[in-house]
């Protein structure tokens, strides 16, 4: 096993020197870790065989894990045959992956898009550290996911994967000059419609900003979805099976053209922008401003090379699907506002396959509004009955033209 980093340029490692990673045993496991866990940009993390119900969150500090959760837990689930996870609980699991890092390579964790998408909460931890989700450079031991789901029971099991982690070499980061440059003179990064989104529209401040879109799907107001607080399970293995108007309820913009979001509940909206991450570079959605208003607007934040790009550059750009909750008060956001910023990243080399190709089983490469892989397709016939006659009937009024089947795809 290497005690040094094989040399090479900075920035994010791709998937072919992830491989090689598992290959050396910088990553292992003992479950046969899967080809598909590789992704473009990172490496899908499994949950182990228990989790621990623990009375709080914590950091370990100068301590391991272990010796916090000798303390701190409650009672513990077996993962072998699957347990449910309740809301508003905190969990902390034992991963299946362990890490033997280089020196000179770190990694840094989040959560995998369907997992944000379902309002669960995760971080990883590891032993001695203050903080969640950066590895430092040079760690060897095990790694813990805590999760909190914050707005549904969720069915989970060994093997199953809530988070990824990247492995970084160097400075990575691109400053906004850079980004300018590349948007100018490559192909653009963002797109609105069929154009890339003009020099003069683009907002760089430590980070790309994107516009929440409020313009409504064609023909009506509908804008976005509210996690409903009805409590029914989810079992994460089950993928394109939920009815999404039985745990979600679509939202709609006002006379005004504005949407109030109210405090605590969790939304899904969409950006303005299409994003359009080339093979050379990633994207992380980075922490709203604290001075733009009190909002969480993600949970799951990154962007593999090839996001909107696709295999041979044949995508234009994908929208980008903001979770959302206000934290402290309602928060009133009217379209077009800057809402988020996308904070690119230097890849250390082209991964050998990006997000969209076949390989990969990109889940959400041409998404539009759409909440995770485990909900069927909204019937626009089921939107109509429930949403838009219904409002009318109520008042005994005769319903306007009624949306057709193809303005609410």
């Amino acid at each position: 096993m290497p005690s040094r980093p094989p040399a090479g340029p900075d920035g994010i490692l791709p998937r072919q020197e992830i491989a090689e990673f598992v290959r050396q045993g910088v990553i292992s496991s003992d479950l046969h870790i899967d080809q598909r866990q590789v992704q473009p940009a990172s490496l899908d993390l499994r949950l182990g065989e228990v989790a621990h119900r623990v009375q709080c969150s914590f950091l370990p500090g100068p301590e391991t894990v272990e010796d916090k959760l000798s303390r701190y837990t409650i009672h513990s689930l077996d993962l072998i045959h699957g347990a449910v996870l309740e809301p508003s609980t905190v969990y902390v699991i034992p991963l299946a992956e362990r890490l033997a890092l280089p020196e000179g390579i770190r990694a840094k964790a989040n959560p995998r898009s369907s997992t944000g998408r379902l309002d669960i909460f995760t971080r990883i931890i590891t032993d001695r550290s203050d903080r969640f989700d950066e590895i430092e450079a040079g760690y060897h031991g095990p790694l813990y996911l805590e999760v909190l789901s914050r707005s549904f029971p969720i069915r989970v099991e060994r093997r199953m994967s809530l988070s990824q982690i990247r492995f970084i070499r160097g400075d990575y980061r691109c400053p906004d000059a850079e980004v300018l440059n590349l948007h100018k003179e490559d192909q653009p990064l963002l797109y609105e419609g069929a154009s890339g989104v003009t020099e003069g529209e683009i907002v760089l401040r430590e980070g790309l900003y994107l516009r929440v879109d409020l313009a409504g799907i064609k023909n009506t107001d509908w804008v976005g979805y509210k996690a409903r607080n009805n409590r029914r399970l989810i079992d994460l293995r089950l993928i394109n099976h939920y009815n999404i108007l039985d745990y979600w309820e679509p939202v709609f913009r006002d006379s005004r053209g504005q949407l109030i979001l109210e405090k605590n509940e969790f939304y899904l909206l969409t950006s303005k922008e299409g994003v359009r991450i080339p093979p050379g570079y990633a994207a992380e959605m980075v922490a709203y401003e604290e001075t733009s208003g009190e909002l969480r607007t993600h949970y799951a934040g990154f962007f593999d090379p090839g996001f909107g790009y696709g295999e041979h550059g044949d995508v234009k750009g994908t929208v980008a699907v903001m979770e959302v909750r206000a934290l402290d008060a309602p928060f009133m956001v009217e379209d077009g506002q800057r809402f988020c910023k996308l904070q690119l990243e230097r890849m250390a080399a082209l991964p050998d396959k990006v997000y969209g190709s076949e390989e990969m089983g990109s889940s959400y490469q041409h998404q539009g509004l759409k909440p995770s892989k485990h909900f069927r397709p909204p019937q626009p016939e089921e939107i109509k009955r429930r949403y838009y006659d219904a409002q009318y009937l109520l008042f005994d009024l005769a319903p306007p033209e009624r949306p057709t089947t193809r303005s609410l795809r």
